[in-house]
């Protein structure tokens, strides 16, 4: 792998890293914005809880050596979560502003995905 690519992978997943577990972080923590935001969204509040500990669950298989379809399993988390955010706030007609977050670390996890070493991808054999 180019050291390019090293490179990017690692800042990528670095930001996106420190993304998840600071909104994990806030929904654990159910401030008062946070509890607000799916209030109004129209989710129920115990939403919160699960999603801040899948998010720091998934940032640990993210970032930890080996287990390549932990790996699979956490980038699709991220993706799915993500996307759920951005159509959630389309859904509502909120403000551009309100996508910002999301789309970011929707980006990013895509970006991490793609450009990670391959001893962090699952390898196909063909038969």
């Amino acid at each position: 792998m180019p050291k390019r690519n090293k490179i990017i992978y690692w800042i990528a997943t670095a930001w996106l890293s420190l993304g998840m577990v600071s909104t994990g972080l806030v929904q654990l923590l159910q401030t008062k914005e946070e509890v607000a935001l799916f209030t109004h969204l129209g989710f129920p509040v115990y939403l919160l809880t699960i999603l801040g500990i899948w998010k720091f669950l998934g940032v640990i298989a993210v970032l930890i050596p080996k287990f390549p379809l932990l790996k699979e399993w956490a980038y699709a988390g991220f993706f799915f979560v993500m996307s759920g955010a951005i159509f959630s706030h389309l859904a509502i007609g909120d403000s551009a502003k309100e996508f910002f977050g999301p789309i970011l670390l929707l980006i990013l996890t895509c970006v991490s995905w793609y450009s990670r070493p391959g001893d962090r991808k699952i390898i196909s054999v063909d038969k």
